[in-house]
């Protein structure tokens, strides 16, 4: 069964998102040495999806240098493989959001030969196989797939949230968009599939009519024409939406049974760019607990319940408690950070002291010294 994979890298993209004020949502560093991308691009390769699409808009920069040439996920090929689509169109548009970049590509979407395709967000993390998702899509004659979870919320960060209402087959009969939700619903993932000739017809019915949202717009407001079913999603999902669901995100690695089915499920690793550091050198004298240390590390000070990047440095007498320390970051001595986000090539310099609390984690930013 012959599949194209569309990627959309920024369409959760918030200004408010410090995390992402230099990056797209796709090429946020997760886990000490993947990029969130690196889960959805995995999902895809091990369920044999080898022609993809990943759509980009802003901030795709830092992206570009970690996918490079695809080769980590075997999609450096002649045929097929991954194509970047950075932004094109006739006209500018301030809409910043799917309908918006499936107009753009609609004549790649066109010219691919594939029959289906998968439609998928990259702001989440998880090891998801899509065969049972396509056998829901046949077994129920479906023209359209969504996946789905099902969550009890306090409260949720992104503007609309989506929601699905589902008859007792399955099939989608209301697509909900509140502001802000409370309570157990059956929350959309932002993962469809679909013909892609329906696909092509939607998008160019959208364009006919100057819409603007492919939730709101073409799915919700023909529920009654299409016929839209929910696969529900049972294993692990975090997504990122906010500073402390990053931090959270990253906190659920320490924990082994996730950490087990996120990459240790047989037949399904998550590929990453490698790099070839050297180990990470664990210092006489230095402690160490209940934490993920990526490779070319120096550990000489106490680091508990962290994650900890490539290339860190923590020296002698700092301590790190609860904290996610990005690429190359220097902790020097005597410093002490707790519930803190570093981004890469931070510099915490000798005695100081940054504590945050979990409802209030501390960040500092991209090259700063403090």
């Amino acid at each position: 069964m012959a599949t194209l994979g569309l990627i959309f890298s920024a369409t959760h993209c918030q200004s408010s998102l410090t995390i992402t004020k230099n990056r797209t949502i796709a090429s946020v560093p997760v886990g000490g040495r993947y990029r969130l991308i690196d889960f959805t691009l995995s999902n895809m390769v091990n369920d044999g999806v080898n022609h993809i699409g990943l759509v980009t808009t802003t901030n795709y920069q830092s992206l570009i240098d970690h996918i490079e040439s695809a080769k980590e996920w075997d999609l450096a090929r002649k045929h097929g493989g991954l194509t970047l689509l950075p932004p094109y169109t006739n006209k500018p548009s301030k809409d910043n959001n799917r309908l918006e970049s499936l107009r753009n590509i609609i004549d790649f979407i066109r010219r691919a030969p594939e029959e289906y395709v998968i439609l998928t967000d990259s702001y989440h993390m998880c090891n998801i196989q899509y065969e049972p998702v396509f056998k829901e899509l046949f077994n129920k004659k479906a023209d359209i797939v969504c996946v789905y979870r099902k969550a009890d919320l306090s409260k949720h960060d992104y503007t609309p949230v989506k929601t699905l209402t589902l008859a007792n087959d399955g099939r989608v009969i209301e697509l909900n968009f509140e502001e802000e939700l409370k309570g157990k619903v059956n929350m959309s993932l932002d993962i469809w599939v679909m013909r892609k000739d329906l696909l092509v017809s939607l998008v160019e019915m959208a364009i006919k009519a100057d819409l603007h949202s492919f939730n709101r717009d073409i799915l919700s407001n023909h529920l009654d024409k299409y016929r839209v079913y929910g696969y529900e999603f049972k294993g692990y999902f975090n997504e990122v939406t906010s500073l402390k669901s990053y931090f959270d995100l990253n906190m659920d690695l320490l924990n082994i049974d996730i950490r087990s089915e996120l990459f240790w499920t047989e037949n399904r690793p998550i590929y990453t760019k490698v790099r070839d550091s050297a180990p990470t050198k664990y210092i006489t004298g230095c402690k160490v607990s209940n934490s993920t240390i990526a490779d070319g590390c120096i550990i000489e000070g106490t680091v508990e319940n962290s994650v900890i990047f490539r290339g860190v440095t923590v020296k002698k007498g700092a301590v790190v408690k609860d904290c996610v320390l990005m690429q190359d970051t220097v902790i020097e001595e005597d410093a002490n950070l707790q519930y803190v986000v570093t981004d890469k090539n931070v510099t915490v310099t000798n005695g100081t002291k940054i504590r945050g609390t979990h409802e209030n984690i501390k960040y500092i930013k991209k090259f700063e010294v403090i």
